[in-house]
């Protein structure tokens, strides 16, 4: 791999720390109202945050989704992330494995992942522009083994390419590809966006292919075309960057269209996960765990990973405090649970021919239609 690859890598997580990166347009989980109980019937010591996700047990449906690697400063961040994640007992993906499977040298800064957390989920990435550039079964597997993953992410991230400066822009036929390696991988393959949002057509699509896990990487966290706009030198292009800055779906209008095409998908809710609040709004919605990235960059950067297991420590504790006054026992329990939708996911969803009724009727549902072991 070639010195501009690197640099990019270190210029990503740069911008991502310094620049203004996330877009006007919110996740509208805003609109999203869980619904108050006085008399919730629980003890509040015996509510269980764990989940079962990629066949482990999990402190919380938490995960660190994938960020970086293949720079020498990337391995020391994905070191610290990995121990704290491995410390509460919360799941941990890597950034793109291009660089090190073109360059060797560069296998630790994601192996190290593992090696600081060897009991928890691991998810190894490859980019979807990869595989139709000719990657198959043998780079995949090389990505999998790289840190003994139990899934491995393929990224949509067509919106980045298209304005990153050495971007791949060919996607043609990834549905077809992707249906041609399913079979012949350990580990399952997750569907991720990478911040502008999955459609519940393109998660059905990979449905009918076999896929089931579905990271929806919603609009209104860290927006990669605002990150690639930082990068570019052309006046004409940085500015039509800005404009596509507000372009995508919106995470909670993503998480309500993958379910509602895709009800038993096991659906990771990222792209503007602040707060536990949040966290418990995804999962009501119909996400069955929720991802964090930049503000877990940030918190260990400014604060170390002391600062980094508080904050996640807190978001579990938002949780918790919110299902205790929505009289959940557990995290599943939301999807049982009344919610009020606000003016503008109605909107979204009457666009989309999503009928309100029958989405809450399926969330009603979603434990029985969830058969897969997640």
């Amino acid at each position: 791999m070639n010195d501009k690859t690197k640099l990019r890598k270190l210029e990503h997580i740069e911008i991502v720390l310094k620049e203004k990166v996330e877009p006007k347009q919110t996740t509208l989980l805003e609109e999203v109202s869980l619904i108050h109980n006085s008399a919730p019937n629980l003890d509040y010591k015996e509510i269980d945050t764990s989940i079962e996700f990629l066949r482990k047990r999990i402190t919380a449906p938490i995960l660190i989704t994938g960020m970086t690697g293949g720079h020498p400063e990337a391995a020391k961040i994905n070191e610290a992330l990995a121990e704290v994640a491995e410390e509460i007992g919360i799941p941990i993906g890597v950034g793109s494995q291009r660089a090190a499977i073109e360059d060797p040298d560069l296998e630790y800064t994601f192996s190290i992942v593992r090696e600081k957390a060897p009991s928890i989920p691991v998810i190894a990435n490859i980019g979807a522009a990869q595989l139709v550039k000719g990657y198959g079964v043998k780079e995949l597997i090389k990505a999998i083994s790289m840190v003994k993953a139990d899934a491995i992410a393929i990224h949509l991230n067509p919106a980045q390419e298209v304005f990153q400066p050495e971007g791949d822009k060919d996607f043609k036929n990834i549905i077809d590809i992707v249906a041609s390696l399913i079979d012949e991988l350990p580990v399952p393959i997750i569907i991720k966006e990478t911040g502008t949002g999955l459609s519940g057509k393109v998660a059905r699509a990979f449905a009918e292919i076999g896929v089931e896990y579905f990271d929806i990487a919603g609009l209104g966290g860290t927006n990669w075309v605002l990150v690639e706009s930082y990068r570019l030198k052309n006046e004409q292009l940085k500015q039509i960057a800005q404009e596509f800055g507000e372009w995508g779906i919106p995470t909670s209008i993503s998480i309500i269209d993958v379910f509602y095409n895709v009800p038993n998908a096991i659906i990771i809710a990222s792209g503007g996960i602040r707060s536990g609040l949040d966290i418990a709004k995804a999962i009501a919605l119909g996400a069955d765990i929720a991802g964090i990235a930049a503000p877990a960059l940030k918190k260990l950067l400014m604060h170390g990973k002391e600062g980094l297991k508080n904050y996640i420590l807190r978001l579990v504790n938002e949780l918790k405090i919110a299902l205790f006054l929505t009289s959940s026992s557990k995290p599943q329990d939301l999807w049982e649970k009344d919610i009020i939708l606000g003016l503008s996911i109605l909107k979204w969803l009457k666009s989309l021919d999503i009928e309100l009724n029958e989405y809450l009727k399926l969330r009603k549902l979603k434990k029985t239609l969830n058969n897969t072991t997640l």
